[in-house]
């Protein structure tokens, strides 16, 4: 009777052991798929803002340009540009409590919990 419990023991050790080594290896696949994750969605994100930066610079570039030409005056072109700039800056200041603070905070909870539904979802189908 002793023998049998002796390997009642030792197996069930075996298994505690089993058991923690698949937790464990659940847990850091779990982490390596949240951090690749987190990496793709930093790379496609600053990918996406140094275009608009880009394009936002060319634009620019070719606002006052033009305004130049209309006016016959680099000075006046890109002085108009730089006004411009400084009125939406102005825009911005004012409003930025009352609207794009809120906008930027339900853009990034919304992304939040589109992403935790899709998670959701992927693990349903597993």
């Amino acid at each position: 009777m002793q023998e049998n419990k002796d390997k009642s023991i030792e197996d069930l050790v075996n298994d505690a052991k089993g058991f923690f080594e698949a937790r464990l290896e659940y847990t850091r696949l779990h982490v390596v798929e949240k951090a690749s994750k987190i990496f793709a969605d930093l790379v496609t994100s600053t990918a996406v803002i140094v275009c608009f930066i880009l394009a936002f610079l060319f634009g620019s570039v070719t606002l006052a340009l033009y305004l130049s030409d209309v006016l016959n005056s680099y000075a006046g072109g890109f002085g108009c540009v730089s006004l411009i700039y400084i009125l939406l800056a102005l825009i911005v200041y004012f409003t930025k409590d009352k609207y794009i603070e809120k906008a930027i905070i339900n853009i990034a909870i919304r992304k939040y919990f589109d992403k935790l539904a899709d998670k959701e979802e992927e693990d349903e189908k597993l």
